[in-house]
């Protein structure tokens, strides 16, 4: 017979334990929320690979990739949040109630948080597993460009990203050879781009070629190129070489319930918010200009900062509005005509003594409690009866209009 899953419930599971994720945990966690970080490899992620790191703020003599995403672990566990070295199978996301299925153990939370990352797409050429990331094959120029001062690189590609990161790259390597698959003088980059790489006395490209395999000991020390024209094999020894043919978001379990951008990018908005309440997304898995670990916190910051308003105005949803008769008056404290009408709704209720009688939700800073009553004109008043919004009124606060429902 099957093996019975366990079923562990959490406020909040986040599906990756990179700079995102690990951001994000810690922002749950400081919050008090019962928060579970998934990450299937390594906990960092790519950014573990990255041999040196001068461009984060905060570590004047930089730091390794390994090394900084320790500490972002150390302050993660420091607010009492859960780590799990599993793959995560599928997803309900859907409704009250998320559904994170490992293969031992079935998780629910009320939130979902992906911070699954991506991957770079690789030549698939010989021996390249054996020289990924720190091993000499690097997918970050930023990352590495100071590594590879006065030494000899090799990029792969011809897109905007690798012509554009090879002219950064020259501002330290000693010579950056670019082995492109097309006919000599085609380029699948930008024209001003391509203009001012073939100007660059540094970067001599090496035309109609593809990589056959890697070599080396420990460390990449030669890139086996072949011409596709002729079959011809040629050696380029170089100290790193830079692969810049593509990125995979890691968004296949998730393509049928979030929205995806064409590349298969999660779409959010600026509060880190997919298409399903409840559930966010943050760093490099979502569609966006710039893929850096700086960016990753920052995503993670609001992620999880979002997450923990969302768990509060969902508790005080159920709570605090729909519990009992009464009316909600929704407003934004930054508007003169909302303070004014907020007056005379304050003088209703001494002028009633309490009869009619209101809660107060001031959309300024969040309007997730407007949206879940389906107010978006402000100021309004929701009208609650027997646990439902029968009602929302835009113009007439009369006494005679709010008694018509008592």
């Amino acid at each position: 017979m099957p093996r019975e899953k366990k079923v562990e419930e959490y406020d909040v599971v986040i599906i990756g334990g990179g700079a995102a994720g690990m951001t994000a945990g810690i922002y749950c966690g400081r919050a008090r929320l019962k928060t579970l970080i998934i990450e299937m490899a390594l906990v960092g992620g790519l950014a573990t690979y990255t041999n040196e790191i001068e461009n984060y703020p905060g570590f004047p003599e930089g730091s390794t990739g390994l090394g900084l995403m320790e500490l972002f672990q150390q302050q993660t566990k420091k607010f009492d949040v859960k780590f799990k070295g599993t793959d995560v199978k599928s997803v309900e996301l859907e409704g009250e109630v998320k559904i994170v299925e490992t293969f031992r153990t079935t998780y629910k939370a009320k939130v979902v948080i992906i911070a699954s990352g991506g991957r770079p797409r690789i030549t698939n050429a010989e021996n390249e597993e054996e020289f990924l990331f720190d091993k000499g094959i690097s997918f970050c120029a930023t990352c590495d460009a100071a590594a590879n001062t006065d030494k000899d690189v090799l990029i792969i590609g011809s897109g905007d990203a690798a012509i554009e990161e090879g002219m950064f790259l020259t501002k330290f390597a000693n010579k950056v050879y670019i082995s492109i698959m097309h006919e000599d003088g085609k380029m699948d980059c930008n024209e001003i781009a391509k203009s001012e790489a073939c100007e660059n006395s540094k970067m001599e490209f090496i035309w109609n070629t593809v990589v056959k395999r890697f070599e080396g000991d420990n460390h990449l020390r030669t890139v086996v190129l072949e011409n596709l024209r002729t079959g011809e094999e040629i050696p380029i020894d170089i100290d790193t070489c830079f692969e810049f043919i593509g990125y995979i978001p890691n968004t296949e379990i998730f393509k049928d319930q979030i929205c995806l951008s064409e590349r298969g990018y999660v779409l959010v908005n600026d509060k880190m918010e997919t298409n399903i309440e409840g559930v966010f997304s943050a760093g490099d898995v979502n569609e966006k200009f710039l893929k850096q670990i700086a960016t990753a916190v920052g995503d993670g910051a609001v992620a999880g900062y979002a997450a923990e308003r969302y768990i509060a105005e969902t508790a005080q949803y159920s709570s605090q509005i729909l519990t009992r008769d009464h009316f909600v008056y929704v407003y934004d404290a930054s508007c003169v005509n909302c303070q004014n009408r907020l007056r005379e709704i304050e003088a209703l209720e001494v002028e009633t003594n309490g009869k009619i009688s209101f809660s107060k939700v001031d959309v300024y800073k969040s309007k997730g409690l407007s949206n879940r009553m389906g107010v978006s004109v402000f100021p309004s008043i929701a009208v609650v009866r027997s646990g439902e919004i029968v009602d929302v009124l835009t113009d007439d606060f009369s006494r005679v209009r709010l008694e018509s429902y008592l």
